[in-house]
């Protein structure tokens, strides 16, 4: 008997991502938290929305702006919300971004282009996981072309994903479907691996099936 064919996942809510998240990317912008215009280092999430406008299902193309040469693309699970305030799932993505330099606005210009998140084929139900505990010791690969380019592993979170959900429902309350990235990570160098068009970037972790996107320039 054939498995019936189902849709692809894309986020039913709002999509918000978390800045900052990681411990290399927050060991190195800690020496300019304490300058202007902030003064000190956030004491609560840092987060910014992906708009529905970005989202691309696994296997889609994402087309580049003209004159963007290179886009960041960046490896993210995603806490999707269920009722009662509870994780329910968890859905890979692609966060990609026009290369920036500055957190102390909000980046909707750089982050929210048209198609500029590659989602996940399906979300995953978190028990299928292994709960929370299961996410603390998952790593995720990032490929471009078929080449490494990035191991990311969710145990070098500054904020766990239980730690991050409470955090944020302590100010905001995540309705069902809503989405909470646990952040990205960057390179030693505090970049992140870039894309052109006529790349394919492949995000792989064990429990999800992998995620494709190929990069091509806009249309005229």
């Amino acid at each position: 008997m054939n498995t019936p064919w189902t849709p692809p996942y894309l986020p039913q809510g709002t999509v918000y991502g978390t800045l900052l998240n990681f411990r290399r990317e927050h060991a190195l912008w800690a020496p300019r938290m304490n300058e202007a215009p902030y003064k000190a280092q956030p004491q609560a999430p840092v987060l910014y929305i992906k708009t529905a406008n970005t989202f691309t299902p696994s296997g889609h193309a994402i087309p580049l702006p003209r004159r963007v040469a290179e886009v960041d693309v960046s490896a993210a699970i995603g806490l999707v919300a269920g009722e009662g305030g509870r994780i329910a799932s968890a859905v890979l993505f692609n966060d990609v971004a026009i290369p920036h330099d500055s957190y102390y606005r909000p980046p909707v210009k750089f982050r929210c282009v048209d198609g500029f998140l590659g989602v996940g084929r399906d979300a995953v139900a978190l028990d299928a996981l292994g709960g929370l505990d299961g996410l603390a010791s998952l790593v995720i690969e990032l490929r471009i072309n078929g080449v490494h380019r990035q191991t990311v592993a969710l145990a070098e979170l500054v904020r766990d994903a239980a730690t991050l959900w409470a955090d944020v429902n302590a100010f905001q309350t995540m309705r069902p479907g809503d989405v909470l990235m646990l952040g990205t990570d960057c390179l030693p160098d505090g970049s992140r691996p870039r894309a052109k068009a006529g790349d394919a970037v492949e995000i792989l972790a064990t429990g999800f099936k992998p995620l494709v996107n190929a990069f091509v320039g806009e249309a005229s």
